[in-house]
């Protein structure tokens, strides 16, 4: 696939993998992306998973037409994109590999390679003529790990972004950007919103036409929208107005406190309600939504003195991804000791910016018609 007059795609599509990460469902698989510039030097841009070693080797041979290659780029280290290094220097051996100081410390913990490679260690904003192309480096560091670093070429202003930017998917089906790339973001680099601004604002120096990441699609038209949604999604700042509710139940009545929120807001005109079971429903998709909307409520009972154990889970994640700026409603359920707004309260003490929103809906088994009352209430609030 052609991409500008000198980028070639040379990655693949993985329609096999059913848990990217060992934890994230991707329905229609996942892409895995490299590409190859083609000038007086020729340059290929990461390689890809172990599996599609002979796929990814021959997309390059037809691009190459019997050209060696003077060097590979590797701008990240995590396996899917770096599995293949040994085989590719096995294949070329006069290729010269480059990256960065702590790149070359992994690949040695990944590859016994041999020690005639050729190697280019590179530093921050350091360049790489290939001809009427020029690399220029600059690091992304925690983007989402710590050798990161991103290539932008002139002068055809191609910006290899390594992880950033990328979704879950395949190049060759068709499916919403934002919502898997939503889900990639936050699953994946959430955690790491200040780094991931840092990078947005080296890029907003660069005058950039084309990203091309190692996951997803290649973007070349309206880049002003996927770069704010990075810096909203980078910054924690919602993306949406809107509601979501997240439960647990054991017996259902924490449920059907759930669902009668849902259903009393959507009678009082809320714009946007989203409702998940964390029992049931894809932990990484509640996580993504509880991010998307600026509002959020957990329904959960009191368990062992703490919240229900999915309820814990969502909760460690939001945490571990430095859930802030958002205001929380809580509905908690408790035969004889609820606890469970005292523990969530507790979980999220040392967030930034977290409202609570009044009342907290406390339910002792079932609904009756006091607590019945106390969602309305709470809808109020939210609304």
């Amino acid at each position: 696939m052609k991409i500008t007059d000198s980028v070639k795609y040379v990655g693949v599509n993985d329609h096999e993998v059913d848990l990217f990460e060992g934890q994230y469902v991707v329905p229609n698989g996942m892409a895995y992306n490299s590409y190859v510039v083609t000038d007086e030097k020729t340059a290929v841009m990461d390689t890809v998973d172990i599996n599609f070693k002979d796929e990814w080797l021959s997309n390059i041979d037809k691009v190459l037409e019997g050209k060696t290659p003077d060097y590979l780029v590797v701008s990240h280290m995590e396996p899917d994109h770096s599995a293949n290094i040994a085989n590719f220097i096995e294949k070329y051996p006069d290729v010269t590999v480059v990256g960065n100081a702590q790149t070359f410390n992994m690949m040695g913990q990944f590859f016994d390679l041999p020690g005639d490679m050729k190697k280019l260690v590179v530093k921050n904003g350091d360049t790489l003529e290939l001809g009427k192309n020029t690399l220029t480096f600059v690091f992304a560091p925690m983007v989402h790990w710590p050798e990161v670093m991103v290539s932008y070429m002139t002068p055809e202003k191609v910006l290899f972004s390594a992880d950033a930017f990328g979704k879950f998917g395949v190049l060759d089906v068709e499916e919403d950007w934002a919502c898997e790339a939503r889900r990639y973001y936050f699953g994946i680099v959430g955690k790491y919103g200040a780094q991931a601004q840092n990078l947005l604002k080296a890029a907003a120096g660069l005058d950039i036409d084309v990203i091309c990441p190692l996951h997803g699609p290649i973007l070349k038209e309206n880049l002003g929208y996927y770069l704010d949604l990075y810096n909203k999604w980078s910054g924690y700042t919602p993306e949406n107005e809107g509601i979501f509710i997240a439960y647990a139940s054991v017996y259902g009545h924490t449920k059907e406190a759930a669902e009668l929120l849902k259903e009393t807001l959507e009678k009082k005109g809320a714009p946007k309600v989203s409702i998940t079971d964390l029992a049931r429903d894809d932990m990484a998709e509640a996580v993504e939504d509880a991010f998307r909307y600026d509002r959020l409520v957990l329904a959960t009972p009191t368990y062992n003195g703490d919240v229900f154990p999915f309820m814990r889970t969502f909760i460690d994640a939001l945490l571990e991804r430095n859930y802030q700026k958002r205001k929380i409603g809580i509905i908690e359920n408790g035969t004889w000791a609820p606890m469970a707004a005292k523990v969530i309260k507790g979980m999220f003490e040392k967030s930034k910016d977290i409202e609570y929103i009044d009342p907290v809906v406390t339910i002792r088994s079932a609904l009756k018609e006091d607590s019945r009352k106390a969602v309305e209430a709470l809808a109020d609030a939210l609304i």
